[in-house]
């Protein structure tokens, strides 16, 4: 069964700082097995030339590949192009996440939920979880839950 998770690197967030790019980058992935595992090959490797990778967040997910995952958050959230940027070193899936669109889906979830909408602090967990739920679920199966199967509107 495939696990969908979310590391963060402390090193990356402070190279995309201090190159104007942001400090909010997340690398999003889909392993076989568990996800703590995957991180670890992560900091084997040296992904993106970072060794120190945290792993975030992870979910099982079914039927689900790495390029499905980050062609559905690239749809919202925009994914750092590791030729444009080469200090990646040929990462893949890394993101740049804007704190307004985590934000704003936390506010729409709790309205959706009956609750009272307030604005708070995002925080590395929400941003996680809002990168998994935006690759597990595509724009139409997201508006058919919200609205209903079958409605327009």
């Amino acid at each position: 069964m495939s696990t969908i998770y979310v590391a963060t690197s402390k090193e990356l967030q402070e190279w995309g700082a201090d190159h104007g790019l942001t400090k909010h980058l997340y690398k999003l992935g889909v392993a076989e097995g568990k996800a703590q595992e995957a991180v670890d090959a992560l900091n084997a490797e040296k992904h993106g030339g970072r060794a120190d990778w945290k792993l975030l967040k992870a979910e099982k997910a079914e039927g689900i590949d790495e390029g499905i995952a980050i062609k559905r958050v690239a749809a919202r959230e925009r994914l750092v192009d590791p030729n444009f940027y080469p200090g990646l070193k040929g990462a893949s899936g890394v993101f740049k996440v804007r704190l307004e669109s985590v934000a704003n889906h936390l506010m729409i979830q709790a309205t959706l939920a009956g609750h009272e909408p307030k604005i708070a602090k995002v925080k590395p967990a929400d941003i996680a979880q809002y990168l998994i739920q935006r690759a597990g679920t595509d724009a139409a199966a997201g508006a058919a839950s919200v609205w209903g199967p079958g409605s327009q509107s």
